[in-house]
């Protein structure tokens, strides 16, 4: 670029004044031109703009993440930082040049001040506050004001939800624009958001929807103060402190006329105010935003250009060169700074830093943007790898690690916040597929991430929608205003659609409210909604009493479910065998319904532990005499397994006869415990899991096919409704039981023995945690010789079976039918 070519023209002045527009058709009467803007948002809104004046082939767009450049543009519409500055052109603008000032970003605005030159002229635009500086740092520039089209008028205070309509609040903290966004929701129907961080595109489809009148309020942070323009009348501040990337200040009074300056465009007058409790301005400030008359410039931010590539640390030192002139002041350390400082520290990246094009190299990718601004080392490990890619031989990053990355990041899931995230992460891997030397196919990974922006920006958009914008709020007010004739049906999902929206879902026979509203949003809905909401559950009722029992399953937490919609669940009844049965609360049920669906209900449930317990069943139906009955009785309260013990009277009394009719129905006979063998299996285990957890309260655990679990997670009560021993730590299935008790009675019978292989296989656990379930089977744990060794415990066997009937006697209740069994045992 030539320097101090041609004509310097400074138009200078507040907001609304047509600065922008002046500057584009003087660019646009010359053959080349090239005109930098503070944002991406704002590049692109004016390349839109030329695009339509002057068709895509005569207009370029550079900015750090986009670049749309034909063969032979003319004019170049770029983000101040992107502006290519080899480019010879004939004219070249600068907006917002007051920014020069700025901490962050101002030592780039300031280059371009002072370097930056068209060969036939260059306009800079921005507001007076830097006419002094101008005049001594570029004598050259010939220096326009010009004034404001319309007025701009303070209106004080007002309560959030008394703005006026075209009413733009700002605040300038993430969540305090969403929770601004959701009151004017809920008072005012909707309000579209603006931030910085969006996209483009769903910036605009924001803008697009307030521009429509669809909503009528803007909630935003202080991008909308650069030059968005939008149908705005009145702006309020939420609040009057930002954080300005080190710690939090208040708005100088010109950063509040640049934002308020937003209301009123052209002709019309705006007013700005302060809302949400925030303070009121003071008089001296308000004159200053109505009169546009601020404290001028002192100094601008400056960084040195000249820089030194022999080496990182000499790249560094060059980077904080004071200035010399006392106009300016050293720049703020950039991200750029600070990530090549810390590189600077790396031995691998020192290593191959060693000459100037690998320092400049190193410093190219130090200058690629962090926008996700919330993790730094992540971003300095990001841009240490791609260094010590591209000073490999081949110099290109990889394929694949680019596609890892990227790729990972094509998700629509997720809430706003992480969707902003993933379009920050997005916008970094777009910076670096637009450095095509970088990748060997560039234009592909500029197209791949250009689609995943685009996806991740229309999700976006959507949540927005769906949180800050009440589709209902029409409907509603038709329905104050005391029209009842409000259309409602129920579509084939189940949505119940009111007027076009949707008021809730059928699930099952229940309606659901949208979970996306609140109960006072969408009480006018369902209250329009109601008799076709009545209507579809009567249908269903019907449907249900006339389904077949495929239709019905149980889950594990004991809900009865119907098409796999949960109608009903189970409580604990007088046995656990015998569960009382609720149907779900459900205020569209009448009283005859609820009758219908409980009696079908209840006989699914009857047939189902019919058919998946049938042996325990079939032997509570048999005709058997009083013994094995008083033995079925006990299996059934245990759901099909009893411990031998306190049936061993009924067993000593048991004929021949029903004890073969038991066994032919599955009855085992253990040492321990009486069990069905059927109800040990999975399908069997899984419904008695269901039913002793709804009788003893406590959750049902995944047993399946497993022998043994640990029984630390439910009561033994629990594990012996279900089939399960409690030996040590282990809850063991009777069958497998039994088998570890054979197993060890038959190596006692030769004294001590110790653990194996075999028996802790029986026991499903590894040799070294079999001490305490052998220790609770009966046998007696001693060391020798630093082994434990095993003996069956001794007992006299007259004193043994004298204190079991003194138990059993004190335990059984002389009114039971137990005691009535034992008295016809004793008799015979």
């Amino acid at each position: 670029m030539y320097e101090n070519q041609g004509r310097v023209r400074a138009v200078l002045g507040p907001t609304n004044t047509g600065k922008t527009y002046l500057a584009i058709d003087r660019m646009l009467g010359h053959s080349s031109g090239m005109i930098g803007f503070p944002l991406r948002l704002l590049a692109r809104e004016n390349y839109d703009r030329i695009v339509a004046l002057k068709g895509r082939r005569s207009v370029a767009l550079i900015t750090g993440e986009e670049k749309i450049v034909p063969p032979r543009p003319r004019w170049f519409v770029c983000t101040v930082e992107s502006m290519p500055l080899d480019l010879e052109v004939d004219f070249l603008a600068i907006d917002e040049v007051q920014l020069c000032a700025d901490r962050e970003r101002g030592h780039v605005f300031t280059d371009r001040l002072l370097h930056a030159r068209g060969r036939e002229e260059t306009v800079l635009l921005g507001a007076d506050t830097i006419a002094p500086l101008l005049k001594k740092l570029v004598p050259e520039a010939r220096i326009e004001t010009r004034p404001r089209f319309s007025t701009l008028s303070y209106s004080g205070a007002k309560k959030l939800t008394r703005l006026p309509r075209r009413s733009a609040i700002v605040a300038f903290s993430l969540n305090e624009v969403y929770g601004l966004a959701e009151l004017i929701r809920r008072h005012r129907g909707g309000t579209a958001v603006v931030l910085g961080a969006l996209s483009p595109r769903t910036r605009n489809a924001q803008v697009e929807m307030y521009q429509a009148g669809e909503v009528d309020y803007m909630v935003a942070t202080d991008a909308i103060g650069m030059g968005l323009n939008m149908d705005i009348e009145h702006v309020a501040f939420a609040g009057m402190r930002k954080f300005d990337g080190r710690a939090p200040r208040r708005l100088l009074p010109a950063e509040i006329g640049q934002i308020a300056g937003r209301a009123g465009r052209y002709q019309h007058d705006g007013t700005f105010g302060v809302t949400n409790n925030a303070k009121a301005l003071d008089d001296e400030t308000v004159e200053a935003i109505e009169t546009h008359h601020y404290d001028t410039l002192d100094r601008l931010s400056w960084r040195n250009r000249n820089l030194d590539f022999r080496s990182p640390r000499a790249l560094l030192k060059s980077l904080s060169q004071p200035p010399s002139s006392a106009l300016l002041f050293r720049a703020r350390e950039a991200d750029d700074f600070r990530v090549l400082k810390e590189l600077s520290g790396d031995s691998d990246v020192v290593e191959r830093a060693t000459n100037p094009a690998a320092v400049r190299l190193l410093w190219d990718i130090c200058q690629i943007p962090d926008f996700r601004k919330v993790m730094p080392d992540i971003h300095v490990r990001l841009l240490r790898q791609v260094f010590l890619y591209l000073t490999t031989l081949e110099a290109r990053i990889p394929e694949d690690w680019v596609a890892g990355h990227i790729r990972r990041l094509d998700n629509v899931g997720g809430d706003m916040d992480t969707l902003t995230q993933r379009i920050a992460h997005v916008r970094t891997w777009t910076y670096i597929s637009h450095r095509t030397e970088w990748l060997a196919d560039s234009t592909h990974w500029q197209e791949v991430a250009r689609k995943i922006e685009d996806r991740l920006s229309d999700a976006l958009h959507d949540r927005l929608l769906q949180r800050f914008v009440d589709r209902r709020a029409p409907v509603m007010a038709k329905r104050r205003q005391g029209d009842n004739a409000l259309l409602s049906y129920v579509a084939k999902s189940g949505e119940v659609i009111v007027e076009g929206l949707a008021a809730g879902s059928m699930v099952g026979l229940k309606f659901v409210r949208d979970v996306e509203q609140s109960r006072e949003e969408t009480q006018t809905l369902v209250s329009a909604a109601r008799g076709t909401i009545e209507l579809e559950v009567e249908t269903r009722v019907t449907a249900l009493c006339a389904d077949s029992d495929e239709a019905f399953s149980l889950s594990r937490g004991g809900h009865i479910r119907w098409h796999d919609n949960e109608v009903a669940f189970l409580q604990r009844g007088q046995t656990a065998l015998a569960p009382t049965l609720s149907l779900l609360r459900n205020e569209m049920l009448s009283p005859r319904s609820k009758d219908l669906v409980a009696g079908r209900l209840a006989q699914w449930v009857d047939g189902f532990l019919r058919r998946r317990l049938a042996p325990l069943f079939k032997a509570r139906d048999a005709k058997l005499g009083s013994a094995a009955r008083g033995i079925v009785f006990q299996l059934c309260e245990g759901l099909g397994s009893v411990e031998r013990l306190p049936a061993r009277g009924q067993i000593a009394a048991l004929d021949a006869a029903d004890k073969k009719t038991l066994s032919r129905f599955g009855l085992r006979f253990g040492v321990y415990a009486l069990y069905f063998a059927p109800l040990l299996r999975p399908s069997a285990q899984r419904l008695r899991a269901i039913l002793g957890a709804v009788f003893t309260d406590q959750d049902a655990p995944r047993v399946g096919k497993a022998t043994s679990v640990p029984a630390e997670t439910n009561t033994p009560e629990f594990w012996n409704l279900i089939g399960f021993r409690v030996l040590g730590d282990w809850a063991i299935r009777l069958d497998a039981a039994e088998r570890l008790a054979a197993a060890a009675r038959k190596r006692a019978r030769d004294g001590k023995f110790t653990a194996d292989g075999a028996l802790s296989a029986l026991a499903g656990c590894e040799p070294d945690m079999l001490e305490p379930i052998l220790r609770d089977l009966g046998y007696h744990v001693s060391k020798e010789k630093g082994e434990t060794v095993f003996r069956q415990k001794r007992f006299n066997a007259g004193r043994r079976r004298a204190r079991h009937t003194k138990t059993r006697a004190a335990e059984v209740d002389p009114m039971s039918p137990f005691a009535k069994l034992r008295d016809l045992a004793s008799a015979k």
